[in-house]
């Protein structure tokens, strides 16, 4: 079964820097391609960014090109989301989710695992 817990979000005030973790298991992690993807409440799923199976690649959606970069360690099954300069309009709970290829839309919390989340606040 799969598997993901994400960790380390909280309150960080605009401008400011957080690093978001994954931690995955039950499936083969160095096969997949790996997606942050964000919900605030109320919204629907947005896509985030996205990495592909060997890490050579990533994909971002336009409002976090430049600010975030997502990275993965496949010796630890873990995916990371490094947020600078991080804004008000980022406050979501961040969640990530493997895949087989690209996908920027169609997301649904239906569909396969997910793990808990976590939740940033950008706040002054």
């Amino acid at each position: 079964q799969v598997q993901l817990v994400e960790s380390g979000g909280g309150l960080v005030q605009p401008g400011g820097s957080l690093r978001l973790s994954c931690a995955a298991s039950g499936f083969t992690f160095n096969t997949h391609y790996m997606n942050w993807i964000r919900q605030r409440p109320g919204k629907a799923l947005e896509w985030v960014a996205a990495i592909t199976e060997d890490g050579h690649d990533t994909y971002y959606v336009d409002a976090v090109k430049g600010r975030f970069t997502i990275s993965r360690d496949n010796t630890e099954n873990t995916l990371y989301l490094q947020m600078n300069d991080v804004k008000s309009e980022d406050t979501s709970k961040y969640y990530c989710k493997e895949s087989s290829r690209l996908f920027t839309t169609g997301w649904d919390k239906r569909l396969g695992d997910w793990g808990p989340g976590t939740q940033v606040t950008v706040s002054s």
